[in-house]
């Protein structure tokens, strides 16, 4: 089911905003600034770019997803429920003790997660290993991987970089959340990063940029990043932490907090 109408695809992504406020409410826990920034990359990417089947979430031909920043699992869990891979109802359970939905993604529980993941920095080399699989195997299939821009302190991401470009894996897509704000403050206090865009067509790279709230903007990047061949693609989503809740946005707080009962009210309102 490939969504090509832009209204019907931000209103799923509405929807997925509120769901994941309600997910983390629920819980009292979670990361709310970091799943918010991403609701439209996941949306473009399950809606309307990979070749998925919910019936059938093992089928060999499909495209695949690494969430490398598992914390946002909120996002990937209700944009999953949202694309039929399990009943919406279970988000209610999210970090529930029994639950499927733990704070970060499990493959071995959860329909439609390609990869466990959440220790920052691995998540590219396991879709690399994905993506040369598909290479020896002549399978078509193509591989996304989305990483937090605070995830690029991380030396095993530069690694994974090096063997992308060795192996020429043009199945590769890997998109970075630019929110430009980590756990403990802006990115380039922290450890900067910058120049994202030159750092990785250093290591042999196509960089791509795009609105990473614009669909129109992100469908664009992701149909040019499946021309590319002969060398992987990044696209660098230009983000705000906290996307959609005015008290949240561009917080560094919010990395990882749930609201209160006031907060909570105020935000559903915003969102309502």
């Amino acid at each position: 089911m490939e969504v090509t109408n832009i209204e019907e695809l931000k209103e799923i992504a509405h929807i997925a905003r509120k769901n994941v406020i309600e997910e983390i409410y629920g819980a009292q826990s979670g990361h709310p600034g970091s799943s918010l920034s991403c609701i439209e990359i996941l949306t473009t990417l399950y809606f309307n770019q990979m070749n998925i089947n919910p019936r059938e979430p093992k089928m060999q031909e499909r495209d695949k997803l690494v969430l490398s920043k598992g914390h946002a699992s909120p996002a990937l869990y209700t944009i999953l429920a949202q694309r039929g891979f399990f009943p919406q109802e279970e988000l209610k359970n999210f970090r529930k003790l029994g639950s499927i939905l733990q704070g970060h993604p499990d493959f071995r529980k959860v329909p439609g997660v390609d990869m466990s993941s959440g220790s920052l920095g691995q998540g590219m080399s396991s879709a690399c290993g994905m993506a040369i699989a598909c290479k020896l195997n002549k399978q078509q299939n193509r591989i996304y991987c989305i990483v937090g821009d605070g995830e690029l302190e991380e030396g095993q991401i530069w690694e994974a970089a090096m063997t992308a470009a060795h192996y020429k894996l043009d199945n590769l897509c890997v998109i970075v959340d630019n929110n430009k704000l980590q756990i403990d403050g802006k990115i380039e206090d922290i450890m900067n990063p910058n120049p994202i865009d030159k750092k990785f067509a250093s290591f042999g790279f196509v960089v791509l940029k795009a609105d990473g709230h614009n669909i129109e903007n992100l469908i664009q990047a992701f149909e040019k990043a499946k021309q590319i061949k002969n060398q992987p693609t990044v696209i660098i989503a230009d983000t705000i932490k906290g996307k959609g809740v005015s008290y949240m946005e561009e917080k560094v707080e919010w990395h990882g907090k749930a609201p209160n009962s006031e907060e909570y009210k105020l935000a559903m309102e915003e969102l309502n």
